[in-house]
């Protein structure tokens, strides 16, 4: 297995059972990735999931720990697919994971009529920078900056990705709430579940979960809030049990 030389092996699971090729000059998950895979309803025993902006593949990997169904991933930067492509073979998921390079708004055209049962993905969350807010670095202004695709973008393409009455998760942030509820609905996407992640009690909530039923019927739940730390800076219960 080739490593790059700025390139490290991260464990996903403390009894060591997954590993993930990660950098710091290119892309490092975070809890994002974590709660999303944990926060959507995977198939178990039949259906098809496809994660779209993978990244480092971070979203596949934890998400088949959990199921057995087969899972396609999709990376526009070429880097990043890179790593996740050799992420899955150090792991041996090559039967259950499929990485695919190109962008999320070419894949409804390439499946055509393949549909899937959920539809995961953790988008760039940020407006495109300009000026003193780019980043000098192409690889993570891409993961975090809507430089090569959109919110509507996103919703789009995973609505059409989506058969009827399959699910649709995404993680984002509670700033952008109002927007994506509206875009889902106008692109046959239902919200029916919804999560707030707060750092820890008193604060603002900083990541937001959503689920939404394509063709669904109108009914949001809004499940309890997720707390990170408690009020002695530690790791909360939740959390812990997610990580660990």
């Amino acid at each position: 297995m080739q490593i790059n030389e700025d390139e490290r092996i991260d464990y996903l699971f403390t009894d060591e059972s997954m590993r993930i090729i990660q950098s710091p000059s290119v892309f490092s998950y975070s809890i994002d990735a974590v709660l999303l895979a944990h926060f959507s309803s995977l198939p178990k025993t039949r259906g098809k999931i496809i994660d779209l902006c993978s990244g480092n593949g971070v979203v596949p990997l934890l998400m088949s720990r959990y199921t057995s169904q087969p899972i396609d991933a999709v990376e526009i930067q070429p880097r990043l697919y890179d790593m996740a492509v050799r992420s899955i073979e150090l792991n041996g998921k090559q039967n259950q994971i499929t990485m695919r390079l190109g962008d999320l708004k070419d894949m409804p055209a390439m499946y055509k009529n393949d549909k899937f049962d959920l539809v995961t993905v953790n988008p760039p969350y940020f407006d495109t920078p300009s000026g003193d807010h780019y980043n000098l670095n192409e690889h993570l202004t891409i993961a975090r900056h809507e430089v090569m695709t959109t919110l509507e973008m996103v919703i789009e393409s995973a609505s059409k990705l989506t058969k009827s009455g399959g699910k649709m998760a995404l993680v984002h942030r509670p700033d952008r709430l109002v927007d994506i509820l509206s875009l889902m609905r106008q692109y046959k996407l239902e919200p029916k579940r919804m999560q707030l992640v707060y750092p820890r009690q008193g604060k603002e909530a900083n990541i937001l979960l959503v689920e939404a039923v394509r063709d669904g019927r109108k009914a949001l739940k809004v499940l309890p809030p997720f707390y990170v730390f408690n009020g002695d800076g530690q790791y909360t219960k939740e959390y812990l049990q997610l990580v660990y």
